[in-house]
This record gives C-alpha cells, structure tokens and sequence, in this order.
C-alpha cells in the first residue's frame, strides 16, 4: 500500500469508554473517519462495571466539547453540570447516546489482539513509516479479521489489568488460589447477594487510593446499618499514616474527593476499620474458610472473610509489542509523560496539561491516551483525556499548531507525598500542612479516641 492510499484508511480507536469515544468525536468533526473498536458489549463497558461508584467529578467535568457537538442534533440533554453522575449514569446518559449517533464506526464484541506494521516487525527500518498499520482483531462471535488503519489511539484503558496484593507487582503466595475470596474491584453493597455476603464479617481492604476510601466508607455505613451489625474492615498500607493518607479534605479543589478521602477517615476514627500500617503482603494462607494475610516482615493478621485488594492498574501493553514505543521503565507511561505524572516525585499540586508531544513515540502514529497513557500512575482526570486526544486528533489531521497548544487547568488533588519513601526514616509532617515523607511503618489501631491528620485539616 502506497502513502496515498494510507492517508485514505480509518483511524483506528481502540476503547469505547469516555477518552475513545471523544477521540472518535474529535476525529469526525476534523472530517476524519474513525474506527472504534470495543471489547464489550456496549459502550463504557469498563465504566458499566462501577456502575454503583459516584464520580468525584461533576457532569460539567466528564463531557468533551466535541461529543456535545455530535450530540446536539439528536435532542441530547447535557445533565445539571454540578451534579455528581454514578459510573451508571455516565455510561447510559452520556457515552452510549455518543456511540449510538457515531453508529456504524462503533463496532463492539471487537478484541484488538494485535497492531504492527504492514509487512514489517519491530526490527525492520526499511520503508517503514509509510506503511499502514496492520491490526489484528478477535470478534465474539470467533471470527478473526485483519483490518488497516492509518494511525492508531490506544485508549483502551488499564481495567483488565488491576495490580495484585503483593507488595513486589508480583501476586502474593495463596493469592491466585484464594481467588474465590479475593476481589480486585470496589463492591456494590447495594445489592442484596453481596451485602449479605460482607454483612457482620471481617474484610480487608488493600489500598490507600480513591477506590479504598470507597470501600472502607461502604463498609463503615453497612456496620451502622441493622443488617450489619459487626462488620469489620481492617485497612492494609504499604506505607504509615501520615498527613497526606486520607488525601486533600477540604484543600482539595475537587470537593467530592476530598470528601471521600475525610469518610474514609471517619471510618477509621469510628472503630470501623483498623488500620494496619508498612505491612507487604506476601502471603495469602487459608484458615478453613477464612484467609490469613501475611506480611514480608513475618507478621500475620487475624483472620479476615473476604480480601478487596485496591492497588491499582497496569497496562496491558501485549498486543503492541510489534510497535516501537518508548515507555518509562517505572511507570509504563510515555517517556515525556512520565516525569509529570511520577507520584515518587509529585507532591502537592497539579499534572501539568500535555498533549501530542508528550505522548508521542518512536513509531510515528500511534498514541496511548485515556488512563492507559499514565501506565501505572493514579489519579487520572476524565478532563486530562478529553484534552488529550483534542491534541492528538489535531496532529494526526496536520493541525500542528492546534495540537501543540495545550490549553487545561486541572483542579488542585491536594494530596500531598510521592509513594515511594516508605523506606525513610520517620518525618512528621502533617504540623508543617503536608509533605511527602512518612512515618517508618508500624502496626497501629485506631478507633474513636484516635484522629490520623489529613491535608488541609
């Protein structure tokens, strides 16, 4: 295939979730032809299995310019823009009434199993730019198809990946066999089947992100409700307490966030979680029904129900080893990107706003974007992704100028500390407003005569 008859062929989307679809929205108003491949069933597939988690970000912040562009014709109606939508109401009101009118350029029940050059693997030079991308997709139905795109966006995001128990990246010893108890998603309580399975038990939960705080508060209301009486959460940190552990409070200037991270507090200062600090899991053992965690350093802790493990993603980056991408060796995240997003280096503050350069690689034409381009970093802002293949759909129609200029203000996270210093000696911070140094690791329990600082208290 000639150059020609490149520039001729789709874009290729990969994801139907809020970042692929305003790329695929972007690409049709610059007049360009997507192709929007998504694994699921219907749009937001991933967003679908949060369903019953609200957003801390309001209507106003989850929405591209470009989608409402699309959707306008159809009579669509954005949501009050101050309100907080649930992952529900974000997937049924908003991202499938985008793939509904993108129609025919959504193709779902497609599993991209592989992207590469036109007769050329990663170690051939030779004319290798003008070729198309080759890609190779799996279909529900067993079918398998061959198809050729002009460039590629990755936004396929990392919810099939979730990061496991242990401390190392690798799975704890017993993790993979207590599977039947061990759970790598936040619960829905709501509903009656895992209520009861949760009610007057004991759970771990391993994290110390947004999705924790969920949990631990979740968990903390089913303790205080008549069913639930003797409900018990029992919170595993990697790192010790310290002035930034329950997030920005009320410094953080996405209000619903910061709340989050101040009921996750609460539940601990409740007695209805025990927080147990600088504890690696690397065992996974049962006690007859029940499953015992033990720590690098020896420790076990009593017996709990149920393990949430809350540690993150990764990205699964398999179906693009015939690409030349130039990743951070720690974060998996584009090399340019990387430095702004490091959590071992960012404090308090905000991700500065990128765009096309820095999420470009060797191989000319492709791009992760969405939550995938932070490869392992946290806390990724719909807005980010929205404003992210803005700039990549501007360069890939020849707009230099459009997509270099970056233009987004992201909200304060007011979280402060990097996650890497939970080897350094001890530092109190929390008297000074924050910090990113932590206490060394110790085991603590705290109940209602014990408050743990938070940013901004």
């Amino acid at each position: 295939m000639n150059a020609i008859v490149t520039d001729q062929l789709p874009v290729l989307v990969i994801g139907a979730g809020p970042a692929g679809l305003a790329a695929a929205a972007h690409l049709v108003e610059r007049g360009l032809e997507p192709l929007v491949l998504e694994a699921g069933a219907k749009a937001g597939a991933a967003v679908r299995e949060w369903s019953h988690v609200r957003l801390f970000s309001t209507w106003g912040e989850v929405t591209d310019p470009a989608a409402e562009k699309l959707l306008a014709p159809t009579g669509w109606v954005k949501p009050d823009a101050t309100t907080y939508p649930t992952g529900g109401d974000w997937a049924e009101q908003y991202l499938q009434p985008l793939a509904d009118v993108l129609g025919d350029k959504v193709r779902f029940g497609a599993t991209v199993t592989g992207v590469s050059r036109s007769g050329r693997d990663r170690i051939v030079d030779a004319d290798r730019e003008s070729q198309p991308f080759v890609v190779h997709v799996a279909h529900a139905d067993g079918r398998e198809e061959r198809l050729f795109v002009r460039a590629v966006i990755d936004a396929s995001g990392t919810w099939l990946t979730p990061s496991p128990a242990g401390a190392s990246g690798l799975p704890a010893l017993g993790e993979k066999a207590a599977a039947d108890r061990v759970t790598y998603r936040v619960p829905d309580l709501k509903d009656p089947a895992i209520r009861a399975r949760s009610a007057g038990k004991r759970t771990a939960v391993i994290g110390s992100g947004a999705s924790a705080f969920t949990m631990l508060a979740s968990l903390a209301d089913l303790a205080k409700a008549e069913d639930g009486e003797g409900t018990k959460a029992v919170w595993i940190l990697r790192r010790g307490i310290s002035g930034s552990t329950f997030g920005g409070g009320t410094a953080d200037q996405l209000p619903a966030r910061g709340a989050l991270g101040l009921a996750a507090k609460a539940a601990v200062d409740e007695g209805h979680a025990d927080a147990v600090t600088g504890f690696r899991t690397e065992a996974i053992e049962r006690d007859g029904e029940q499953l015992v965690l033990v720590a690098e350093d020896g420790r076990r802790l009593d017996p709990v129900d149920e393990v949430i493990v809350l540690t993150g993603f990764r990205p699964d980056l398999t179906f693009l080893d015939e690409l030349r991408l130039d990743l951070d060796e720690r974060l998996q995240a584009p090399v340019a990107l990387a430095p702004l997003i490091d959590p071992n280096q960012h404090s308090c503050g905000t991700v500065y706003p990128h765009g096309v350069k820095e999420l470009s690689h060797p191989e000319e034409g492709i791009y992760l974007v969405g939550m995938k381009s932070y490869g392992r970093a946290p806390t990724f802002l719909a807005l980010t992704g929205y404003e992210q293949v803005r700039s990549v759909v501007a360069a890939i129609a020849g707009d230099h100028e459009s997509a270099e200029r970056v233009e987004l203000v992201l909200p304060e996270t007011g979280v402060c500390g990097g996650a890497g210093l939970f080897d350094q000696p001890a530092t109190d911070t929390a008297s000074e407003g924050g910090g990113c140094c932590t206490p060394a690791p110790r085991l603590i329990q705290l109940g209602t005569t014990t408050s743990a600082p938070s940013c901004g208290s």
